[in-house]
């Protein structure tokens, strides 16, 4: 990874792949998990960054482990 921003990236993109895996929109996603629908767009493009506590909120709804939004090899995320 070359700075935050891919950090950032990888992040959205591993929330986005569990989102769908789950069969949920942006905006089921941000109701169940009390979070602005916007938000969880941005979060899945990087441009915005989540706090600990919202990633909290998202793995719960989501039902994924905290950890495997930071896993970013193709192979260990499935």
């Amino acid at each position: 990874m070359n700075d935050k921003r891919d950090l950032y990236k990888k992040i959205g993109e591993n929330i986005r792949r569990f989102r769908r895996q789950k069969g949920l929109s942006q905006e089921e996603l941000a109701w169940t998990g009390t979070i602005n629908r916007s938000f969880i767009g941005g979060l899945e493009r990087a441009e915005k960054k989540p706090s600990i506590d919202t990633m909290m909120k998202i793995a719960k709804t989501l039902d994924v482990p905290l950890y495997r939004f930071f896993k970013f090899n193709e192979e260990e995320v499935v």
